[in-house]
């Protein structure tokens, strides 16, 4: 159980977070030369210095078309990529307060360089919203009733959508997972089918499903919530509801 300090700490993280999402989109979208992944993920630690954040090992994750379709990639010298329209731009970024046990925020937002986003994006993109809904609900649900539910449970809510959706096996990674200290995953209490302990009071969880269409895109959206002692779901991060266009 996070402290009263530890959850504010959390809640700044993921202030400063969402300033930077917002601050590097419209880097993106300002220039209109094709920007590159890597010049995109430059800005991106910057702006971590700038706003006194840290993060661990894994560099960030920025990716444009077909490299959004791993959920894990983040551009290398060999894979970088140049921003074209008609790309869609997926950011998921994690970090936290350069201060002693503060906790991790981790969020991800997607955005489209392009006038006209096509159907198939966005019919992605709504499905992985109304899953993650789908995620917030059931819990939501389940704390009136005074009742904190298992990882397993909402994972499996959450997948049956997608996979109903017309999207089987396209979800490749868990629902989400508990914020640590030293690491976005904390102590790997995760949302996924295996998981079958339950969530704990004042720590914060991320929910962020996704769907990976191979050699084309991948949509995900990511959130951050805790739940208080008075059995609230407390959300710390924005709902995206939109594709950004840049």
């Amino acid at each position: 159980m996070w402290t009263n300090i530890q959850i504010r700490q959390h809640k700044e993280a993921a202030k400063r977070l969402l300033k930077i999402k917002d601050q590097t989109f419209d880097f993106i979208g300002k220039n209109k030369r094709n920007i590159s992944e890597l010049e995109v993920q430059n800005f991106l630690y910057q702006k971590f210095k700038e706003y006194n954040l840290k993060t661990d090992n894994h560099p960030l994750i920025i990716a444009f078309g077909e490299n959004s379709a791993n959920p894990h990639y983040s551009p290398t010298e060999k894979t970088n990529k140049k921003l074209k329209t008609g790309d869609i731009i997926k950011l998921d970024i994690w970090a936290r307060l350069s201060q002693k046990g503060a906790p991790f925020s981790d969020i991800t937002w997607m955005a489209f360089r392009g006038n006209i986003i096509p159907k198939e994006i966005r019919r992605v993109f709504n499905t992985v919203i109304k899953a993650r809904d789908i995620g917030i609900e059931i819990i939501k649900n389940n704390l009136k009733k005074k009742k904190i539910i298992s990882g397993h449970e909402i994972d499996k809510a959450v997948r049956e959508f997608v996979h109903k959706s017309g999207y089987s096996g396209k979800f490749i990674h868990g629902t989400g997972h508990s914020l640590g200290f030293y690491s976005p995953h904390g102590n790997q209490n995760r949302l996924r089918p295996n998981s079958h302990s339950y969530l704990y009071k004042n720590i914060a969880y991320t929910i962020e499903p996704g769907i990976y269409l191979d050699g084309k895109f991948g949509v995900r959206s990511e959130i951050d919530f805790y739940i208080n002692n008075k059995f609230k779901f407390i959300l710390t991060t924005k709902l995206q509801k939109e594709i950004i266009k840049l």
